[in-house]
């Protein structure tokens, strides 16, 4: 088997709704984005012979992902007040919802999915919430795990 891996960093901000502690305030982060592809087999084609994919294809696709999310104010929808959240975009600010907790774990899934989506065989994904902080997914066929 055959790994790549490359990364890409983005900086946003969240909160954790719910959350007892200092992350339920809004807060911003260096997220550090590690996608690791795989492959049993290299290409065979002229310029991509001996690869499993162009890295330079490979870090603009994670860049395309990570640029949409750079300088936003990430929250799960439903998390803030709809008068609120209507304030913050009068005042101009990008906050994009989403569908899951704004956590690593799921940032993790979510890249991997993202990539998945793109036609990448993936191995994991890795966010780094910070530079001692990291959380991973991965799938594996032989686990049942939720």
């Amino acid at each position: 088997m055959y790994y790549l891996k490359s990364e890409q960093c983005f900086d946003s901000a969240h909160f954790l709704a719910d959350y007892e502690g200092k992350c339920k305030n809004i807060h911003g982060h260096r997220w550090r984005v590690v996608v690791e592809v795989m492959s049993l087999v290299l290409q065979d084609e002229k310029q991509l012979k001996g690869m499993v994919v162009d890295f330079a294809k490979l870090k603009q696709d994670i860049k395309k992902e990570v640029d949409y999310l750079d300088h936003a104010l990430l929250i799960e929808k439903n998390s803030l007040k709809i008068t609120t959240l209507q304030a913050l975009r009068e005042e101009g600010f990008r906050i994009i919802e989403l569908d899951f907790r704004p956590t690593a774990e799921l940032f993790a899934r979510y890249f991997y999915n993202k990539m998945v989506k793109k036609g990448y065989q993936m191995k994991r994904a890795t966010i780094y919430e910070t530079p001692n902080n990291c959380a991973s997914y991965e799938e594996d066929s032989c686990l049942s795990i939720r």
